[in-house]
């Protein structure tokens, strides 16, 4: 029989991630928390996902918000 797994991550989508902290946060908070301009100029789910598909720093920066804020 596995483990579950301790990763809070496993399972989540960067959709669903992003989705939830927006939800959370609202898209103003989440542009002041991570300053990046897909949070701060016209803001959307998908021009965001685009972004941090291909920008490992910054969806670093997401899931590390996401387990601090919102995996309690």
């Amino acid at each position: 029989m596995q483990q579950p797994s301790k990763d809070p991550l496993h399972g989540k989508t960067l959709e669903t991630i992003l989705n939830e902290l927006v939800v959370h946060f609202g898209w103003g908070e989440l542009g002041y928390r991570i300053r990046i301009n897909c949070f701060l100029d016209n803001p959307s789910v998908s021009s965001s996902l685009k972004f941090l598909r291909k920008t490992p720093w910054a969806r670093k920066k997401v899931e590390d918000l996401y387990i601090a804020h919102c995996c309690k």
